[in-house]
């Protein structure tokens, strides 16, 4: 069977079934619709595929539509739901019926089991063998009558060979004996099952692209089977190659199958998530890495997708992420740190402000803290943060009354209790006495490490009294961002811990 699509104009589809919240693979598939749409100056359909009436659920539903605009994923049309169309359904299936291209089936589950247990027997692979074909009008109206379950299956024609063309497989063909017979498309309330809704919605919406998921693949050709019944034009086919997690096994919830509002609470950016979901199965070509939606749309082709799994590597993820993090304005990181803070409960929002006074108090010390303040903090982990919610770790020493929680944190090499003590105190002595400008202070403390044979031995227990961490921001920065009275304490806190 060939592709007989001619349809002009480029118009696709994402099309999610509300039964849990966005993962990381549909999002994927909704990004390289959307990408495609916009290369092609053409339309994106949202489709909600909500005829599992059990599972499926309103709250998912927005999950799917706020997770997309998150994303920077606008469509052109719908949201259409499946289960505001059943009468379009049943219109075809009374057509199909009349046309006799459908028909009823009143095979009990014991029997169609015994049926593929003797294919097995047989080696053949299991199909319908069309049992129930040969009943009569007035059989079939008696068991209807008599109130016997039923379901609609289509007559698939002898010998049917299903070929289409791959926009990123290459040609694929399927016997339509290996795809299971006369299958199932309606129960016996008539409400249609998946591969029936889908290919008359294909038609009914014009699309001319149907880019998805590889694991789709075995349900286009009952697609393209329906599509040929009723008369429609067949869309051009794209399956996506796999994402695969590490163990290059599909993708599971340890590796990154969860809800793409999970990264987004974790601390990702939309721009670093889309970034690197585009290049889970696709690049333009070249080494480089970063691209904005923008530049992706100008560039996007199904030509340059891959047919081999993509792996989900979440170190790439956290090194994308950190780059749009260094790139992101201050003022926007920081209002974007302040929510993991406040959780955390290192700071809270003041509820009464007036005017002149600070928003935000620290909820160890009871001081107050204004915006300035917390950018000045932002700022010396901005180079460093590969997630946003890193900031309430690797800064909490800001917000705390007392960071030493162990003295042993403040040795260096083989420096002795006196060693230690003594630079301490001199960095007491500098920053009592210095002029409060950053570049003198740290001009004077490097001057003061400078005397020893190793630098480490001035400003190791200094950095390590004033934050309690092996690793932090420099200890210039910390001070200067500390403040010379808080700085003071800190310092005479850790003397006090090693007498």
């Amino acid at each position: 069977m060939k592709n007989n699509q001619e349809n002009k104009e480029v118009r696709v589809r994402f099309a999610p079934s509300p039964t849990g919240s966005l993962h990381i693979g549909g999002a994927r598939t909704a990004l390289f619709n959307y990408l495609y749409a916009r290369r092609n100056n053409g339309k994106l359909i949202l489709r909600i595929e909500d005829t599992d009436k059990e599972r499926s659920k309103k709250e998912y539903e927005d999950n799917i539509m706020r997770s997309l605009s998150w994303l920077g994923i606008s469509w052109d049309e719908g949201p259409y739901r499946q289960s505001e169309r059943e009468s379009i359904y049943k219109e075809y299936i009374e057509k199909l019926l009349k046309e006799e291209k459908a028909y009823y089936c009143f095979c009990k589950k014991e029997e169609l089991e015994r049926m593929r247990e003797e294919q097995r027997d047989r080696k053949e692979p299991p199909r319908y063998e069309g049992k129930c074909l040969s009943l009569s009008k007035e059989e079939r109206e008696r068991r209807i009558e008599e109130g016997k379950e039923f379901v609609l299956r289509l007559k698939i024609p002898k010998n049917e060979v299903i070929e289409f063309n791959d926009e990123i497989k290459g040609r694929v063909k399927f016997d339509a004996k290996d795809i299971g017979g006369d299958f199932v498309i309606a129960r016996s309330d008539f409400s249609p099952l998946y591969n029936f809704v889908c290919a008359i919605d294909d038609f009914k919406m014009q699309i001319s692209h149907v880019i998805r998921g590889e694991e789709h693949t075995s349900n286009t050709p009952r697609q393209i089977i329906i599509q040929k019944m009723i008369g429609a034009k067949t869309p051009h086919y794209a399956h996506i190659s796999l994402i695969l997690g590490r163990d290059k096994k599909k993708l599971s919830k340890r590796d990154a199958a969860v809800s793409l509002e999970d990264y987004k609470n974790e601390g990702y950016l939309s721009q670093a998530i889309s970034n690197f979901i585009a290049l889970l199965g696709w690049h333009p070509g070249g080494e480089r890495e970063i691209y904005s939606l923008k530049e992706m749309e100008q560039l996007f082709s199904l030509k340059d997708c891959q047919k081999v799994g993509a792996i989900f590597d979440t170190k790439k993820l956290e090194y994308m992420n950190g780059q749009y993090i260094r790139k992101m304005n201050l003022d926007d990181l920081t209002k974007k740190c302040i929510p993991y803070l406040i959780n955390d409960n290192l700071i809270s929002q003041k509820k009464d402000e007036k005017e002149g006074s600070t928003d935000y108090k620290v909820s160890e010390t009871g001081e107050d803290m204004d915006f300035e303040k917390l950018s000045s903090i932002v700022s010396l982990y901005q180079e460093r943060m590969k997630k946003i919610s890193e900031i309430k770790d690797i800064a909490d020493d800001f917000f705390k009354e007392n960071v030493l929680e162990s003295k042993d944190i403040l040795s260096w090499k083989d420096m002795s209790k006196e060693n230690l003590i003594e630079s301490l105190e001199k960095g007491i002595r500098v920053i009592e006495s210095v002029e409060w400008e950053k570049s003198v202070l740290e001009e004077e403390l490097i001057k003061e490490a400078n005397t020893q044979k190793d630098r480490g031995r001035f400003l190791w227990p200094i950095r390590a009294a004033l934050t309690g961490k092996k690793a932090s921001a420099s200890p210039f920065d910390v001070i200067w961002v500390l403040g010379r009275k808080t700085s003071l304490k800190r310092l005479r806190m850790a003397i006090n811990a090693l007498n």
